[in-house]
């Protein structure tokens, strides 16, 4: 592709020079989100259905699975069950039907300090349907219908035939410390009234 450079001649006529080389810049591309540009390339999910449970186990990096658990919960109905066991201090608590706008703040205010340092498994679930973050940041969910696969799909993530965990690669004992996010999800579970476990 030819390009050109507008120049003025001493005489004040405008004229055009060829500029040799690559060219830079191409014109407008179209967008992509943040997460397709930077996304490691093992995101993705498996679903199964055994009985009638189905079974998604969501991996990708650790900000996009904070971030589609976080998104996900708003699919549930508006009280919900809560889990939370804190692997660094020992502590778990749990509630019954928890109204979900507290949970998905709770959940919010906290996205920043578990993507950063993991070690809590946060599980928000009804008869029908369980979303659970693991301590190494996975995603888990358990439903009686398909319609997480496609609300998956919808997120842009792919099905795929297995998924690398990262289960495996940290010992439970061995997490860093991280006194920040064991005060945030000790001044949750008292924001969402949750009892010791």
């Amino acid at each position: 592709m030819r390009r050109f450079r507008r120049k003025r001649s001493a005489s004040g006529a405008t004229d055009y020079e060829e500029i040799e080389g690559d060219m830079f810049f191409r014109g407008r591309q179209p967008e992509a989100s943040i997460w397709r540009r930077f996304r490691v390339s093992a995101d993705g999910f498996t679903f199964e259905q055994e009985g009638e449970l189905y079974t998604a186990h969501v991996v990708a990096n650790a900000e996009r699975v904070v971030d589609l658990f976080y998104n996900l919960s708003e699919q549930l109905p508006p009280a919900v069950d809560v889990w939370v066991d804190d692997l660094r201090s020992g502590r778990s608590w749990k509630a019954d039907a928890v109204a979900l706008p507290d949970v998905r703040e709770s959940i919010a205010r906290l996205k920043i300090l578990l993507a950063r340092y993991g070690g809590v498994e946060f599980s928000v679930f009804t008869p029908d349907d369980q979303l659970t973050l693991n301590p190494y940041l996975e995603l888990f969910i358990y439903a009686r219908t398909d319609r997480w696969l496609y609300l998956l799909e919808g997120k842009g993530l792919e099905e795929q035939p297995r998924v690398h965990t990262k289960s495996w690669k940290t010992n439970r004992q061995h997490f860093p410390a991280a006194p920040d996010l064991v005060n945030a999800v000790t001044a949750a579970a008292e924001r969402l009234g949750l009892q010791p476990a």
